[in-house]
């Protein structure tokens, strides 16, 4: 393989995936890229392998004569076929919409039928029998190799044609993606992302992130999340690191500890998950002892990081909600220094973050990236401007109009303040803050990160319309079960009495009540990348809400 091409990258213009692809394939065709487990056994795709595949799909994509632009869907977990159909897509001249893995029936009957998709790759699911049945049986669908997929045509046989010839490149002006909005509240968005847009994102997150060869990443946060498309995915591309796939949710340890990865990306209930297992080995006592003692902290640190298979790791990072400082500075305690970040779909997950990590700016969300310009409305409001902002929502150019400002600045609905730094910290979310029965405006997201610093509390929903006082839902971890009633009481009362001192009177919470069902996606209390689903919480508990309670410490 010829390895004097020019880097497409180097002339500073945005370039396509694609453009990428056929770089790695020229230069360093035989190396590995994706690594996918399958049975225990770690398969190894390299750039040209990958390559050949795209060009089979596309080939396959041609062969159905279907209007160019023509929406095709993903709905599957992430494995190697999902970047091979992606890139296929794009070869195609076609544009990809991808389905949650763990979408309902409804919503993956909403989203093809809305975005008009011609075709749906299916690949791993969690209940495949009731997702699979929400397609129209009109659509046709393939299925990825992976046991208990059912579909009109199966990836062997799909695979089962030459590559296309040629190496096509898309217009940047193109829509490359669909992607709809996971949504805490109504239907989900569509949110259209050209090449020019979403790539601009993908490709300025090397200077940002550092990204190179060299680094390693795990991909299992949702590919249809805008999170793990660009800044894992994509970003992939443009860097020519390595990608590995987990097997399954049982063999996650396994397979972190696989890829050994330099740059590991999660959300907060996964953390809080992370820090219960520590805990359930190391108690906190125990832990507070030997860190304090700098030869055996350094031992113990290590000894946990190799644990979770992050040893090698240099970028520790969190996002799609708030992260409890508590649980930043707990993990910052063992040499894992997790930064968070903040995005949206409508502007491709790239507004700001703090890296590099400083624990005196915990609890923010850091500074806009380069080429990123974010203010403060005059109501508080976040808004953010940049190349990476969407073109529109699909088929709705009413919200589209609403969500963009005269001079082009979004609107995100976070409430914020920038400090004299230029780091921003979320205050709240607009549509979350409601009014008691005393007439006084709430803000939630606050109150709730306060109670959350207690790490027996997993899950938190401030609510209160319309009540004298609000008042707080929790969810207890799993491990605080093994604690008796009385020493989980004590220690409830305890944070909400602390919390309590440090809010005005109109927010002080009359009373804490603990729910025994978790919020799961599969209940639908949480979004896939979950997010409380607040309006359906608050209407499922409607009667435990509106109840009144002579105690301050609620069981339910």
């Amino acid at each position: 393989m010829p390895s004097d091409l020019t880097n497409p990258m180097t002339n500073g213009q945005t370039v396509t995936p694609l453009s990428m692809l056929y770089y790695w394939e020229a230069t360093r065709g035989d190396e590995p890229y994706l690594f996918q487990p399958v049975n225990g056994e770690l398969q190894k795709y390299t750039w040209s392998e990958v390559g050949n595949l795209a060009r089979r799909v596309a080939r396959r994509l041609q062969q159905m004569a279907l209007p160019e632009g023509s929406r095709i869907s993903i709905l599957s977990k992430n494995c190697v076929e999902w970047f091979v159909v992606d890139l296929g897509i794009m070869m195609a001249g076609h544009v990809s919409v991808p389905i949650f893995s763990t979408a309902g029936a409804q919503t993956i009957d909403y989203v093809l039928r809305h975005s008009d998709a011609k075709l749906v790759f299916v690949g791993k699911l969690d209940e495949p029998e009731k997702q699979i049945a929400a397609i129209d049986p009109a659509i046709p669908t393939v299925a990825f190799p992976y046991p208990g997929t059912t579909a009109d045509q199966y990836w062997p046989e799909f695979i089962d044609c030459p590559p296309i010839e040629t190496s096509p490149l898309p217009d940047l002006a193109k829509i490359m993606t669909i992607i709809y909005t996971s949504g805490s509240t109504g239907q989900p968005k569509g949110v259209v992302h050209t090449y020019e847009t979403i790539c601009w994102a993908a490709q300025h997150a090397l200077e940002s992130l550092t990204l190179s060869q060299q680094d390693r990443m795990v991909s299992y946060l949702p590919l249809a999340h805008i999170t793990e498309r660009v800044l894992v995915e994509l970003a992939s591309f443009y860097a020519g690191e390595q990608i590995y796939f987990v097997e399954s949710l049982e063999t996650f340890q396994r397979d972190v500890q696989a890829c050994e990865p330099t740059l590991f990306v999660s959300v907060p209930r996964l953390w809080t998950k992370f820090q219960m297992g520590i805990l359930s080995k190391i108690p906190q006592n125990k832990l507070d002892i030997l860190l304090r003692i700098p030869l055996v902290k350094n031992l113990i640190a290590k000894k946990v990081r190799k644990g979770l298979g992050l040893d090698r790791t240099r970028l520790w990072a969190s996002g799609s909600a708030p992260l409890a400082p508590a649980v930043i500075r707990w993990f910052a305690r063992l040499g894992i220094c997790i930064s968070e970040g903040w995005g949206m779909t409508e502007n491709s997950a790239y507004g700001s973050a703090v890296v590099p990590f400083r624990l005196d700016k915990i609890g923010t969300i850091g500074r806009p990236y380069k080429g990123v310009s974010i203010r403060i409305s005059d109501e508080g409001e976040i808004q953010v401007k940049s190349p990476c902002n969407m073109t529109e929502y699909y088929l709705d150019p009413e919200k589209t109009a609403e969500v963009f400002t005269e001079d082009g600045y979004l609107k995100t609905g976070d409430k914020g303040v920038i400090d004299e730094e230029g780091y921003i910290r979320i205050t709240g979310r607009l549509k979350d803050i409601f009014k008691t029965a005393k007439g006084k405006y709430v803000t939630p997201s606050p109150i709730e990160a306060k109670l959350m610093q207690n790490s027996l509390i997993e899950q938190v929903c401030v609510t209160g319309s319309n009540l004298p006082q609000p008042i707080a839902l929790l969810v207890l971890s799993e491990d605080s079960r093994s604690m008796g009633r009385d020493a989980l009481g004590r220690s409830l009362n305890k944070t909400l009495n602390e919390v309590n001192l440090t809010l005005e009177s109109h927010q002080k919470l009359d009373r804490v009540i603990v729910l025994d069902e978790p919020w799961t996606v599969e209940n639908d209390l949480l979004t896939p990348t979950l997010k409380v689903k607040r309006h359906i919480l608050e209407a499922r508990f409607n009667d435990i809400i509106q109840a009144d309670y002579s105690d301050k410490l609620v069981w339910l």
